[in-house]
């Protein structure tokens, strides 16, 4: 009886440590420009000294943040992703000069309506978040932002 109470502690305890770790939270909002433009912006919540990277980097860095936007027939994009300031530094894990963000960032993404009506749109982000010893695998997260007129 004992044994089978130590494998089931040591079967749990695997399972804990087994959890991916995702230091980020995102969340969504939209704002209204005008009417017939909305902004639609994704913030990024990360995690002590977790740091995720620009949509920009170099070759051979990290695997950049990318946004892919679903197509609905309701709006138009109008140019690409921002994003905001962020920090560039010479990153230790990877040698080379690249633009990071820590706690927050905003990524802005403007559209230009085609429809009258309330709608959805439909988004993925993918990215990576490294700290100054490690680096997490590249994480996919669906994102949704709701338009209302």
């Amino acid at each position: 009886m004992k044994k089978i109470i130590v494998l089931l502690i040591l079967s749990i305890s695997m399972n804990a440590m087994a959890q991916i770790h995702n230091p980020v939270k995102w969340t969504t909002k939209t704002v209204k420009i005008s009417d017939t433009e909305y902004e639609l912006v994704a913030t990024a919540t990360i995690e002590g000294e977790w740091h995720l990277y620009s949509q920009s980097v170099p070759d051979d860095g990290p695997v950049p943040t990318k946004f892919v936007f679903e197509g609905n027939g309701n709006y138009l994009k109008k140019g690409n992703t921002s994003e905001g300031k962020g920090h560039v530094i010479d990153d230790p894990v990877f040698g080379m000069r690249i633009k990071y963000f820590g706690h927050k960032a905003d990524f802005k993404q403007r559209i230009k309506l085609k429809s009258k009506e309330d709608f959805d749109v439909k988004a993925t982000v993918e990215f990576m978040v490294c700290n100054d010893t490690q680096c997490l695998p590249p994480n996919e997260v669906d994102l949704e932002f709701k338009v209302v007129q």
